[in-house]
């Protein structure tokens, strides 16, 4: 494996890992371990039981969906980097050039 492929297959699993331990850390942890004994003056706001207007969703969520959008971005280009072809050596274009020339001539 060329050292491109190596750096974005790191970078990529880099991007997966912190948006899987981001969520867990944060969004799951909040929904699952956090929400209860809430109120009864917000009753009104609650859909599925969870309080909407809970101050932790104003700020786990927003840095959530920042952290997870930078990962997937992370991803991205681990995968481009991964995928993409080696370029070719600027002496074999010289060289194809120089060939292309010649025999238009």
């Amino acid at each position: 494996m060329a050292k491109d492929k190596i750096i974005g297959a790191i970078v990529m699993l880099l991007g997966i890992l912190i948006a899987v331990v981001y969520t867990m850390g944060s969004v799951v942890d909040l929904w699952f371990g956090t929400l209860g004994g809430l109120p009864d003056w917000d009753a009104a706001f609650r859909i599925f039981n969870i309080d909407w207007l809970d101050w932790r969703l104003f700020t786990v969520l927003p840095l959530w969906i920042m952290v997870l959008l930078i990962a997937i971005i992370a991803i991205w280009i681990g995968y481009s980097m991964l995928t993409t072809p080696a370029p070719v050596p600027l002496e074999e274009l010289e060289e194809e050039l120089a060939a292309e020339e010649e025999s238009g001539e």
